[in-house]
């Protein structure tokens, strides 16, 4: 029987496949049911092991995605295989889609204003009389209660927040302590790709698990946030071993 919940350094990842994956979600979503979805990759991993409160902060989330070949590795070295990786920025198009169909409605939040701007146009073009609850840039401070307000009051079934880490898990936590329901998703930086303004690998490249050399060579000022792949794995050797002696 496949294992649901995958321990990898201390953060529970969910074991689903990218359908099984949306197909749950959206069930949640129908049923007014508040979710918190957290889509993590080793960056995100490595520092929850060293922040105490952000790791608490996602032992409180509903589900946290593989958004990383990097994870997928990890949970191989455990013994313990997730199934697939799921993306963060796929599934949030899936989402926009199944929100689409169904008439639910969805708040944009994050990026920069001509970002978040060109976001809400492309997705109105591309799927008409979507139900847009709002948008707002993300250059706001996590104590702005007018914008979580602004939230809260557009009743939305499915908000995605595109702040980074750790900021949009910690409003996401805020928002839900209010809020009465909605999905609600921390997607990076989703909206720049969305947009084109950051501009995704190609096809062959997601295939091969290679959209992080794909990045890197894009943007070598990434080359720093890099280095923190290979201290993950590592870390995770190490949590094997560790097991392994106890066991």
């Amino acid at each position: 029987m496949t294992k649901k919940k995958i321990d990898i350094l201390h953060v529970l990842f969910d074991n689903l496949t990218q359908k099984e994956m949306l197909n749950t979600l959206i069930n949640r979503v129908i049923e007014g049911k508040k979710t918190f979805v957290v889509t993590a990759n080793p960056e995100i991993v490595m520092y929850a092991n060293n922040n105490k409160e952000y790791m608490q902060l996602l032992h409180q989330a509903n589900f946290i995605t593989a958004d990383g070949i990097g994870i997928v590795k990890g949970s191989n070295i455990m013994g313990t295989p997730i199934v697939e990786r799921v993306a963060g920025y796929d599934l949030m198009l899936d989402l926009f889609k199944e929100a689409h169909v169904l008439g639910k409605s969805i708040y944009l939040l994050g990026a920069k204003q001509e970002v978040i701007e060109a976001a809400v146009k492309k997705i109105k073009k591309e799927l008409p009389g979507i139900k847009l609850a709002g948008y707002n840039n993300g250059y706001f401070e996590l104590s702005d209660d007018v914008i979580l307000h602004n939230v809260l009051n557009s009743n939305a079934d499915l908000i995605f927040v595109g702040i980074g880490f750790p900021k949009q898990e910690i409003w996401i936590e805020r928002y839900l302590q209010q809020a009465e329901k909605g999905l609600v998703m921390g997607v990076g930086g989703a909206f720049d790709a969305y947009t084109g303004k950051v501009k995704r690998a190609p096809a062959i490249f997601i295939k091969m698990n290679l959209e992080w050399l794909y990045r890197l060579v894009r943007q070598p000022s990434r080359f720093m946030r890099m280095l923190v792949i290979p201290k993950f794995l590592m870390a995770v050797y190490e949590e094997k071993k560790k097991q392994q002696k106890i066991n």
